[in-house]
């Protein structure tokens, strides 16, 4: 018998239950790793989110940052559009992408990448219009305006995606520029994803004179330009940007920096003047309107 053998006989079921045991313990230990690195991984999202927040704060001097986010952070499918991308009258670029405000012969582009659900892009747009319009009207610059949809993606709803499909059918009107610093004047707050509601857009449009019109009221409602839109939006992530505002000058980021230099009114100006050193200023013509 095996007890005459020396050692202990240990019952089959118990050698199976022990082996069952060890099994549970280890596949605890793997989801204690898996959750550990999980954690980790917010962690570190948590850190560079707070480091972007903090660059915003000091370079805009404003309160209450949540709206740089990365575009790896939550992405809209961006190109699944019903129909064929209809773009706007106007519409400039690489794939027709490009709404231009500004006289097209200027010296300078400025490059701008924005959502107009990004708290950070109406903070932007509020610090620095101003000297925008100043620097379009004297032939200076011509700005480049692409629009995104990430906060859709990140934080849900479709206000994004509603408010550039809005924008787009204020360029077919040639009210393009007057339409966008509405809608970030009168930007929501980030979690009301008001601009998803047609009849807000309609509402805001009442701010722009000639604009609201049947014409324009077709275009939102039926949500013409919304396959352009997540074209657009695809082709922000395509190009690898960190987050909406987005602002290159000549190809070159100056937001939230430019060598070192936080950007400011008169960082901005003497960028721009840099760039432009022995060349003349355009002769200032109407931004590209439907006929």
């Amino acid at each position: 018998m095996d007890s005459d053998r020396g050692g202990t006989h240990v019952p089959p079921r118990f050698v199976a239950a022990g082996v069952s045991e060890n099994h549970e313990g280890n596949r605890t230990a793997r989801d204690r790793l898996v959750q550990q690195r999980e954690r980790d991984r917010a962690r570190e999202r948590r850190r560079r989110t707070l480091i972007v927040a903090s660059a915003v704060v000091g370079v805009l001097g404003l309160a209450a940052v949540v709206g740089l986010i990365a575009a790896e952070a939550g992405k809209d499918d961006g190109g699944s559009g019903a129909g064929p991308a209809v773009a706007p009258s106007g519409a400039t670029g690489e794939e027709a992408l490009t709404l231009r405000v500004g006289p097209a012969d200027a010296p300078s582009t400025l490059t701008i990448w924005e959502d107009f659900r990004c708290p950070v892009c109406a903070q932007f747009e509020t610090a620095f219009r101003k000297t925008l319009h100043d620097l379009q009207s004297s032939g200076r610059i011509k700005v480049e305006y692409h629009l995104a949809t990430i906060i859709d993606g990140n934080v849900g709803g479709s206000g994004s995606l509603r408010a550039a499909n809005a924008a787009a059918c204020a360029q077919d009107a040639g009210k393009f520029a007057d339409y966008h610093d509405v809608l970030f004047a009168n930007q929501p707050a980030e979690s009301d994803d008001a601009f998803a509601r047609n009849s807000k857009l309609i509402e805001l449009a009442g701010k722009v004179e000639g604009l609201d019109t049947p014409a324009f009221r077709s275009c939102v409602e039926g949500g013409t330009h919304d396959s352009w839109v997540q074209k657009s939006n695809t082709a922000f992530g395509d190009g690898g940007f960190q987050g909406t505002p987005t602002a290159l000058l000549n190809g070159e980021s100056i937001f939230p920096s430019k060598d070192g230099q936080q950007i400011s009114e008169a960082n901005l100006k003497k960028w721009v003047a840099e760039a432009n050193k022995g060349k003349e200023p355009a002769k200032v013509t109407p931004t590209p309107s439907a006929s």
